[in-house]
């Protein structure tokens, strides 16, 4: 299973919609936002995949979950748990540094996405993979990434 990973849109259509291309290209078959979505206007833009995204330190709670009912997507808050393919993955924006650290150290999730940086960055903390996607804003170059699943291969592209 490949999942497209995507952080930090900050409202701007043109530059998802360029993501949206791109992950056309990639053959995902589901999207993470890992916040700062900045617009409701973003979440249609991604309707062809399931989308399951989160709150950013930028981002109104409630305009999210109306977007989010609107076109059936999946708005988590402020943190994501799930589990696709066997592997648990755990989605948040990143401004609480805390709560970051203590969800790469807890040992529950094989991947810990997020954003927030803008900077593009993959490591591996103990048994847990840590991906930022970068962003799609205020960023150079823009940058997404995928992630194979179960195999937790990722890679990433500038859009």
């Amino acid at each position: 299973m490949r999942i497209g990973i995507v952080s930090d849109t900050h409202g701007q259509t043109l530059y998802a919609q360029q993501a949206v291309r791109m992950l056309e290209g990639l053959d995902v078959e589901r999207v993470i936002h890992c916040g700062d979505v900045g617009s409701a206007a973003i979440v249609p833009l991604f309707q062809r995949w399931p989308l399951d995204f989160v709150q950013g330190n930028v981002d109104d709670p409630g305009e999210l979950e109306a977007a989010a009912r609107a076109c059936g997507q999946t708005f988590h808050g402020r943190f994501a748990a799930l589990s696709l393919a066997g592997v648990n993955i755990a989605v948040l924006h990143g401004d609480d540094g805390r709560l970051l650290r203590e969800t790469i150290d807890g040992g529950k999730f094989q991947l810990v996405c997020h954003g927030h940086t803008h900077v593009a960055d993959q490591r591996r903390e103990g048994g847990t993979l840590v991906l930022n996607p970068g962003a799609l804003y205020r960023a150079n170059p823009h940058t997404i990434a995928t992630i194979e699943l179960p195999g937790l291969v990722s890679t990433s592209f500038a859009v």
